[in-house]
């Protein structure tokens, strides 16, 4: 009967320890999962009038107004892969002295860091690129 009880012991302990071992796994996958969505962006604007460049920190969701543009993040991701990393947001930009277009963006929709020709930030006096996404 001794050597039931010391099967059964071992039975638990190879059960424990896989129960453990499947428990980190889980944990590991959904947090480098969460890794790639960012909670702030950052932005570079550049004032073609001044020539000034200028740093702007996003929280994604709420809405800032930068001079004559009103610009808010809606979500940024980091790439997945480190070998050539790439960042990307959903912007959406008014501008703030058109008052006839008081609801059309100037910009809306994804941006890229790596080129932002993509899809193209067109203000006569501004300029808007993707920095960072953290």
């Amino acid at each position: 009967m001794e050597s039931k009880r010391n099967i059964l012991a071992g039975n638990n302990k190879f059960n424990f320890y896989f129960f453990i071992l499947v428990y980190f796994f889980l944990i590991n996958h959904s947090i480098a999962k969460d890794n790639t969505e960012g909670i702030f962006t950052d932005l570079k604007i550049l004032d073609k009038i001044s020539s000034k460049n200028t740093l702007v920190k996003l929280k994604n969701g709420e809405l800032i107004t930068f001079k004559d543009l009103s610009i808010k993040s809606l979500k940024c991701k980091n790439s997945e892969f480190d070998d050539n990393p790439e960042i990307t947001a959903y912007i959406q930009v008014k501008d703030l002295t058109d008052e006839n277009n008081n609801e059309v963006f100037v910009f809306n929709g994804w941006m890229f860091s790596s080129s932002p020709s993509i899809t193209p930030f067109d203000h006569p006096v501004y300029d808007v690129w993707l920095v960072k996404c953290y």
